[in-house]
């Protein structure tokens, strides 16, 4: 059977009570609690007040609170968020249960003594504010461990067990009943012998926390551009530093050039395809140039701008980056290229210059196995590039957000990437994975400050490019809206047709 609930308000709340003006005293209550901000009430009647402010004490009996005031109800669901279900039993406070969400509402749900239970697959336990706490994506509360048979309670629903085998001096059955009950309320523990959901099985525990807390919504935690270490902690450059050396000098592309000879958006966006094969003349050091020059050479810098809500140094390249924060560098492991001796180079974008890092034939050979693995086996690239992040050029300025924003980057990269590639008739190919340690490794970083989010291959067009599947030669080919399209701009691309009499 389930117990009357106790509850209290959270830590960090702050109550007073208001007169007209909003000072001290009166019959108005305000309810506050730091970026979660609060509610003003007014004409509230004493004994609502009285009964309010008690939360700020320690648990209060839900029955208890109605019994003395019972318009309190209809104030506490309006205050729902601000307020922590409390277990408590022989003066011990075991368990708190926390809203993680302003409309988070839960049931607690009756679990039999014998009933199997276990934690959730996507629950997991962590120290936050000095307490043990248990959490899941899949649930809008959190629940603090705040004695040690709590605690002890929580490991224990690692495995499959009952209420019975939990049991013991200090939590009897029937708290142990209750505690459990909740705790299933909230869907951080489960029936050991519930159906398995087919939609819960294809995600992985990683990914559904990792998509429910860079969101708002699902969580409480501090989120977006708040610049928590403003003042504390000085924010990276603008640019990552390059080694020490005058490194290697890049011929400069010239603008009218390109522009007389560079396919348009469409045909580029159309034509673009994965490649995987590489020509017998490899690519010339200038055809590397330009495409780094094109894709991520930096144009400038401006800032700080204390006024503007941008206390850090900004640039601008070629591609978009959320806060002009461009915290992503390119890594170039060499095995083929006219003009360019082997080797694992830094591309300096603002002075467009390579520095050699590492000449070591083996750390090369890795990083280009890696490279091979993550296509399959297939390729045997020319160019490896190393995408890495500056990590605390994000992290200085946004919370919750910045690795999910820092991955948006890559994808932007990659896109900008295979399209300047494409419309230079070299072979792009994006991969989806990479090995952190390796690399990491191999460039002399340390993962934690800046270490590989993406990779990209690179190399000379093959005599013959593979069909892409919009030309329809695949058995199981299915067209939709304007396959012809795809085949037109690789076919303009090759010139095989003329691209401005398709257009007349």
């Amino acid at each position: 059977m389930i117990a009357d609930r106790y509850l209290v308000f959270r830590d960090g709340v702050a109550a007073r009570s208001l007169d007209e003006d909003g000072g001290d005293g009166g019959n108005g209550l305000e309810v506050t609690l730091g970026d979660w901000g609060g509610l003003r009430l007014r004409n509230v009647r004493p004994a609502v007040q009285e009964a309010l402010l008690r939360l700020l004490k320690g648990p209060t009996s839900d029955q208890e609170l109605l019994r003395d005031a019972p318009e309190v109800g209809h104030v506490l669901t309006r205050l729902g968020h601000l307020v922590v279900t409390s277990l408590p039993a022989a003066g011990l406070d075991h368990l708190r249960v926390e809203p993680r969400t302003r409309d988070a509402a839960y049931t607690p749900t009756a679990i039999g003594p014998r009933t199997p239970v276990r934690l959730s697959r996507f629950a997991y336990l962590r120290a936050r504010d000095g307490r043990l706490v248990v959490e899941s994506p899949l649930s809008l509360f959190r629940v603090v461990a705040r004695t040690p048979a709590a605690r002890a309670l929580l490991c224990g629903l690692a495995e499959e067990t009952t209420a019975v085998e939990l049991a013991g001096p200090d939590l009897p059955i029937g708290l142990v009943e209750e505690l459990l009950a909740h705790l299933a309320g909230v869907e951080l523990v489960e029936r050991a012998d519930a159906p398995d959901d087919p939609v819960l099985r294809q995600w992985e525990f990683h990914d559904l926390l990792f998509h429910s807390r860079s969101r708002t919504g699902r969580h409480d935690e501090l989120f977006g551009g708040r610049f928590p270490h403003r003042g504390s902690i000085e924010p990276l450059p603008a640019v990552r530093p390059a080694p020490e050396g005058e490194g290697l000098a890049l011929p400069r592309p010239d603008f009218e050039e390109i522009a007389a000879r560079d396919p348009g958006l469409l045909i580029a966006m159309e034509a673009r395809q994965s490649v995987r094969d590489y020509g017998p003349r490899p690519m010339a050091l200038g055809e590397l140039a330009e495409f780094l020059y094109r894709v991520h050479r930096v144009r400038g810098r401006y800032g700080p701008r204390t006024g503007d809500g941008m206390p850090y140094e900004g640039a601008t390249l070629p591609w978009p980056c959320g806060g002009a924060s461009y915290e992503l560098s390119l890594y170039l492991t060499v095995r083929r290229c006219e003009g360019l001796e082997p080797g694992i180079y830094y591309y300096d974008p603002e002075a467009h210059r390579l520095h050699l890092v590492n000449a070591a034939e083996d750390d090369r050979e890795t990083l280009a196995r890696l490279g091979s693995l993550s296509t399959g086996g297939y390729a045997d690239p020319d160019i490896v590039v190393t995408i890495t992040s500056r990590f605390q050029r994000l992290s200085w300025k946004y919370q919750s957000i910045a690795y999910a924003v820092t991955l948006k980057h890559v994808g932007v990269l990659y896109q900008t990437m295979y399209l300047v590639a494409t419309a230079m008739g070299l072979a792009p190919c994006g991969l989806g994975s990479g090995s952190l340690e390796p690399s990491s490794r191999i460039l002399g970083l340390d993962w934690l400050r800046e270490s590989a989010v993406g990779e990209f291959l690179l190399g000379s067009l093959p005599e013959r490019l593979p069909p892409a599947e919009a030309e329809g030669r695949a058995p199981d080919w299915r067209p939709g809206n304007d396959p012809e399209w795809a085949v037109k701009a690789k076919a303009i691309l090759r010139g095989e047709i003329d691209g401005q009499a398709t257009a007349g």
